[in-house]
């Protein structure tokens, strides 16, 4: 006898999306309206009831652990020799029965959340933003308005356990008679048949598609940052309500910020003589033009604060700031005059620039710290 992995054709660590697909794939050749054989009627059955069991996470669990789904192991015994009632029958009769009792299942169920991933530049988090986003989905069919049926028809009475969900089958056992109760095999417990499915679903009551979503991005988000979107998710079965749809967020880097924390940062490299006598240089920043001072005698590494212009908090008020961090350029290439210039200047402060050691009684040489500053 087969597995119900292979009647539909997957592998055992299918995902359930794989099902689905196997499942819907089958029945399109195989429902009765399409192909009305009876051997096309007995698979379909087959077909319907794997599906049923791997699609339910608890059924598909309990399945897998004892291959049957009705939770008994077929590796215990079998129960009691010659009886043709095993443990699980027990267990059937005293539990599963009693659940049955309570009526049909319902078709409506509620639709299974989501998880999507979206990419936002570093602007947009700092700012927020709205971006609009495809996502591929599960929404209610247009065609039966999520009813699963023909328009027109209804899911009618099934014959064999009349609208009970569940039939009643009677054994022999060391205990006497003992009726046990099981999901109605026709119906799957659910008390009614679609004779006449929607060509659109397939009674289901849903289809896949990618529908557009804006999406509003708060300032300050990061990545790992999740919004969660109720309702958004896919769609429940036989009309059920939607569940959630929830976004997690990748920031792309900047070619010129990076962030830490809510406060940004920059690296700029101002000339040499810049930095020895100061100036004033001009940052694109995301608020626009700001002019940064550089004081005389700065230094790599050295940095300036730039208050309110960094990420916006998300939870709070207020920015971060922007911190703006000098890198010395050294020049590599001289012309004749421009070195001897240098010379005249290294002299001038008492520094040997051949050795790039101080003269005699003069403190550390400009080159030489230059050198240091740049060997550290």
């Amino acid at each position: 006898m087969s597995t119900h992995y292979e009647t539909l054709g997957v592998a055992r660590d299918a995902s359930p999306e794989e099902i689905k697909k196997a499942y819907r794939k089958k029945a399109r050749k195989l429902h009765p309206d399409v192909n009305p054989s009876s051997d096309a009627a007995e698979e379909f059955k087959r077909v319907s009831h794997a599906h049923d069991v791997l699609s339910d996470p608890e059924k598909r669990r309990v399945y897998d652990t004892t291959g049957n789904e009705n939770g008994s192991n077929t590796g215990f015994g079998g129960g009691f020799p010659g009886s043709g009632f095993g443990f699980s029958d027990i267990f059937e009769t005293f539990f599963q029965g009693a659940g049955a009792s309570r009526g049909p299942a319902s078709r409506v169920r509620q639709g299974q959340d989501a998880l999507i991933n979206v990419r936002v530049d570093l602007r947009d988090a700092v700012f927020g933003t709205e971006k609009e986003v495809t996502v591929d989905t599960a929404v209610s069919c247009q065609l039966c308005h999520g009813e699963g049926t023909q328009e027109g028809t209804k899911p009618e009475t099934c014959g064999v356990c009349h609208g009970q969900g569940h039939v009643q089958r009677q054994v022999q056992s060391i205990l006497g008679n003992v009726v046990t109760t099981a999901e109605c095999p026709n119906c799957r417990g659910f008390g009614t048949v679609i004779k006449n499915p929607c060509q659109e679903c397939y009674g289901e009551g849903r289809v896949r598609q990618r529908k557009p979503l804006t999406l509003r991005i708060p300032a300050g988000v990061a990545t790992g940052t999740r919004i969660r979107l109720n309702g958004q998710g896919e769609a429940g079965t036989g009309g059920g309500p939607n569940g959630d749809l929830y976004v997690e967020l990748r920031v792309t880097q900047h070619e010129t910020f990076t962030r830490e924390g809510d406060d940004l940062q920059a690296t700029v490299t101002i000339p040499m003589a810049a930095a020895a006598l100061g100036t004033t240089i001009t940052l694109d920043t995301f608020d626009g033009p700001r002019e940064v001072s550089v004081k005389a005698g700065t230094q790599t590494g050295d940095s300036t604060v730039l208050k309110d212009l960094g990420v916006t908090r998300l939870r709070g008020n207020g920015r971060g700031s922007l911190i703006v961090r000098f890198a010395v350029e050294t020049p590599t290439r001289l012309t004749h005059e421009q070195r001897e210039m240098l010379e005249q200047f290294a002299t001038s402060r008492g520094e040997d620039h051949s050795t790039g050691e101080p003269v005699a009684n003069q403190g550390q040489g400009f080159f030489s710290r230059l050198r240091d500053r740049f060997q550290d």
